[in-house]
């Protein structure tokens, strides 16, 4: 691959705009879920699935769920889709707000980092 090649493979990267939103792993065997405020849901996805099969995960509740049930013990998914104009704007206070908006509805629900 050419110089140019990978500068325009990293402007692509750059100009994407992954899915931002309210993740959540729920347990199935104790309806626990964990939520969390995602600037690229499936990259976050990929990142807990990852951490929790290597036993490195830092949440220890969903860690130890995990152990217990397996990946076939939980259900995965996005409970909120943010909308949003320029993924380089900093979209944190919006991702916060939508996930303590989630979390205020599900009484068994915490968040996934803290």
């Amino acid at each position: 691959m050419d110089k140019a090649q990978r500068k325009a493979m990293v402007e692509q990267w750059k100009l994407r705009r992954p899915e931002m939103g309210v993740i959540s792993i729920r347990c199935k065997a104790t309806g626990e879920a964990f939520l969390g405020a995602s600037k690229d849901t499936k990259a976050d996805f990929n990142s807990n699935r990852a951490k929790l099969s290597m036993g490195s995960h830092p949440n220890k509740r969903l860690a130890a769920l995990w152990e217990q049930y397996g990946e076939e013990g939980f259900e995965w998914s996005v409970l909120k889709i943010l909308d949003y104009e320029n993924p380089e704007d900093d979209h944190t206070a919006e991702l916060e707000k939508l996930r303590e908006q989630c979390l205020a509805e599900d009484e068994k629900a915490v968040k996934i980092w803290k």
